[in-house]
């Protein structure tokens, strides 16, 4: 199985699949959603022939794949699954089809688009997902980049050619924040490759991944200080952007709520994963020394981001907004469990963006069925909704108390476990982090009491205008994302079985290990 280049097809298939929508004819328009869902399928069966024939007590790297590329730049198209990367690709392929599903009439045919922007549409959902599959399974550092950079292009038009009235302003906001991240990065890159050249380790420069990372832990690659605090900032501040980690987010807000819901989704629950990932993949095990130096500074930043976004989402009066703060907070428990670099940090953390991703999905696409139903993301513009909709209200709810990480439900093991390897090594940043628990809660119910219960507005509950309720392709959107949510809520245990091997070798790459239980003295009695 291993012979087959797997890994391959499961990238191409999307941006192959992306071509083919593109070239069909303007009028087939239902031709264009059916052969895009069609080719998120085949990419899901191929993620699942991956993650079946993946053993997490085998090889870190799997399924891999190694061919000359640019010989003179000491590039290679190199690929390879671990644990991480393989919860996200999974995630992923899971994702877009039930984004597909959720986007089926979010295009609306604009003169700029020539009367083709269902199949634009579609097929840059398509090219978004295998850039991303490709970044994720890369072990080739400027392969890596190529795509890290070359997702942005499909996921600003698509931010600024479908959805709200500030689409442009937030697309271009969205662009300028990252395409600056990835300057930055571009430095750093080619500074690791000068260094690499340079080193005799290496017979000439490389951006080999796993050669690199094998130099530095066996002692034979060694950097300067002030040089590999450098290179490690030009990393972590492109991923720190992408992430993003406060107060890195400004971008954030304005590209979800302007975007059409699934969009919205595509670039919190997908694309932005690919940040963390490579804080995890990259910074930790190329600039291991560098991460500890910085990690008070960066688990700070994430526990400001934790409480800050919290607190901003209790204020807003944008549903869609509330939502994407929410996530700004989230995306400082993933970068607090990765810095504090304990096994159940890293292990919570790498669960916590599969989390995540399903629990946001789950409730910005409801929340988005609604506002196309009333026509305002305003939360004052609702109220009973529970009367005259009760599957969708309470399909939001259970998303809701996903987001707030009710025990029972997926997020809650992965913040109990960034909380624990928190508390190991940090208890105050931990207590201060655990204080979110508590601002989730006030959100996320105040938001459920303003908009689903109470008396319902007369135009509510006006017969000839009554809410709709979540009609069977909204529910087949929903409907898995919800199971998810309860299974790994209930029984995690696969996926950190999955996890647990990657997460491992990471920590003994940076020579870290798990501190040592704290035991009071204190007389027998």
């Amino acid at each position: 199985m291993t012979s087959f280049p797997w890994l391959t097809v499961l990238w191409a298939v999307p941006m192959v699949g992306a071509v083919v929508v593109m070239l069909l004819p303007a009028a087939q328009r239902t031709l264009a959603k059916a052969v895009t869902l069609a080719v998120s399928v085949a990419v899901l069966a191929v993620a699942a022939v991956v993650a079946v024939g993946f053993d997490p007590a085998g090889e870190q790297y799997q399924f891999v794949e190694s061919y000359r590329w640019i010989p003179s730049f000491g590039t290679g198209y190199i690929l390879g699954v671990d644990g991480i990367a393989l919860a996200l690709v999974a995630l992923t392929a899971v994702l877009v089809p039930l984004l597909i599903l959720a986007g089926w009439n979010d295009a609306r045919d604009q003169t700029s688009w020539g009367g083709r922007s269902t199949h634009i549409y579609f097929a840059l959902t398509l090219a978004v997902e295998g850039m991303v599959l490709i970044s994720l399974v890369s072990l080739d550092i400027l392969l890596f980049y190529v795509f890290f950079e070359a997702m942005l292009i499909p996921m600003y038009f698509l931010i600024g050619g479908f959805g709200g009235a500030e689409r442009s302003k937030a697309a271009v906001k969205f662009l300028l924040y990252n395409l600056f991240g990835g300057l930055i990065m571009l430095a750093a890159v080619i500074g690791l490759y000068v260094a690499t050249a340079r080193s005799d380790a290496f017979a000439e420069g490389t951006f080999d991944f796993r050669a690199i990372v094998a130099a530095v832990t066996g002692g034979q690659f060694t950097l300067n200080p002030v040089v590999m605090h450098l290179l490690f900032g030009g990393f972590m501040f492109a991923f720190a952007v992408k992430a993003p980690l406060w107060p890195l987010h400004r971008w954030l807000p304005d590209a979800a709520v302007e975007a059409t819901p699934a969009s919205a989704v595509l670039t919190m629950a997908i694309m932005d994963k690919v940040g963390t990932f490579g804080m995890i993949r990259y910074c930790l095990p190329l600039f291991g020394d560098s991460a500890a130096f910085f990690r008070p500074l960066i688990i700070t930043l994430a526990v400001i981001g934790i409480v800050y976004g919290a607190i901003v989402a209790i204020g807003q009066t944008d549903v869609m907004r509330l939502i994407a703060y929410t996530s700004i907070s989230h995306f400082g428990f993933i970068i607090l469990g990765i810095f504090v670099m304990t096994s159940q940090g890293q292990a919570g953390s790498t669960l916590y963006m599969v989390n995540h991703g399903i629990s946001t999905a789950a409730l910005f696409l409801i929340a988005g069925f609604l506002v196309s139903r009333r026509g305002s993301r305003l939360i004052s513009a609702y109220g009973g909704v529970q009367k005259v909709a009760p599957v969708l209200a309470g399909t939001f709810l259970v998303a809701g108390l996903a987001t707030l990480s009710l025990p029972g439900l997926a997020p809650f093991i992965s913040e109990f476990l960034v909380l624990i390897g928190t508390f190991t090594r940090f208890p105050v940043l931990g207590v201060v982090a655990a204080s979110a628990l508590v601002l989730s809660a006030i959100y996320i119910l105040w938001m459920y009491q303003r908009m689903m219960t109470g008396p319902a507005p007369l135009e509510l509950a006006d017969g000839e205008r009554r809410l709709r309720d979540l009609v069977p392709r909204e529910i087949a959107v929903v409907a898995p994302l919800l199971v998810l949510l309860l299974v790994l809520g209930i029984y995690p245990k696969p996926a950190l079985d999955v996890i647990d091997p990657a997460v491992s070798h990471t920590l003994t790459t940076i020579n870290q290990t798990d501190p040592a239980p704290r035991v009071a003295e204190g007389p027998v009695r």
